[in-house]
């Protein structure tokens, strides 16, 4: 097993990429603690990983108060002794508005998750590594939107940009005292996020304009696929990589 014992903290994980997370690293043998709103849901992934030889353990809380990503740390550690990896799913589409029709109550709601939360649970997780004389391991899920070409909304855009330099720059301070972080960019994976009818209210000029790439006749992934990378990255087979932005696309940001 690749996660034998291993503490995992995982944000977002009720449903999609965070859920096939949860499941996936408990099957390889990782206590986690699954944090999310909707704590119904993180208790039925509990109980399914019963069969497994690791464990789930719930928590919820709301990840766009800052409150939540300090105390969900000081939780995993009460719990089970420490924290070895945490990851930063959690996340919020936008409504697809370019620049000059974004609302303010947009930004607000984006930013929080999928920005300040990230920052918030990186900063607390690393100072208790610091603290304790210990070596960690982050792993952050952005999006290829987050990259290069910017085909979503402004706020969307511009929180996972920032999450790829949160990402970098904690790389690179921490290297030397055995501190990981790596990002995952998915591009189209079938979840509730990509549902179409999570469109219905979107930006009418901001979708069409996101939406030209879409007729490329590349399929959406699975939420496996980004599990199975997030395995490889939380694993000791990805020991020497750091910094690095992971494009899961099925060949997207080729065009």
């Amino acid at each position: 097993m690749k996660l034998e014992n291993k503490v995992v903290l995982i944000t977002g994980a009720s449903s999609g990429m965070g859920r096939e997370i949860a499941l996936t690293f408990a099957k390889e043998g990782a206590k986690v603690v699954a944090v999310a709103r909707r704590v119904e849901r993180l208790n039925e992934i509990a109980e399914i990983a019963k069969q497994f030889a690791g464990e789930i353990t719930p928590y919820q809380g709301d990840l766009s108060k800052q409150e939540t990503n300090v105390e969900m740390v000081e939780f995993a550690i009460k719990k089970y002794g420490r924290v070895d990896i945490l990851v930063n799913n959690a996340g919020v589409l936008d409504d697809f508005a370019p620049v000059h029709q974004v609302k303010d109550e947009i930004i607000e709601k984006v930013i929080d998750v999928d920005m300040l939360a990230p920052f918030y649970s990186t900063r607390k997780i690393i100072n208790y590594w610091l603290d304790n004389n210990l070596k960690g391991n982050i792993i952050n899920i952005a999006s290829i939107a987050g990259l290069r070409g910017g085909k979503s909304g402004a706020a969307y855009c511009m929180a996972k940009h920032a999450v790829v330099g949160l990402t970098e720059n904690t790389a690179f301070m921490y290297r030397e005292k055995g501190i990981r972080c790596n990002l995952i960019a998915p591009g189209g994976i079938n979840t509730e996020m990509t549902d179409p009818k999570q469109f219905a209210t979107a930006n009418p000029w901001g979708l069409q304009t996101a939406m030209l790439g879409a007729g490329l006749g590349i399929p959406s992934g699975e939420v496996s696929d980004i599990a199975n990378a997030a395995l490889f990255l939380a694993s000791d087979e990805s020991s020497y990589i750091t910094g690095l932005s992971l494009v899961v696309d099925g060949g997207v940001v080729c065009f």
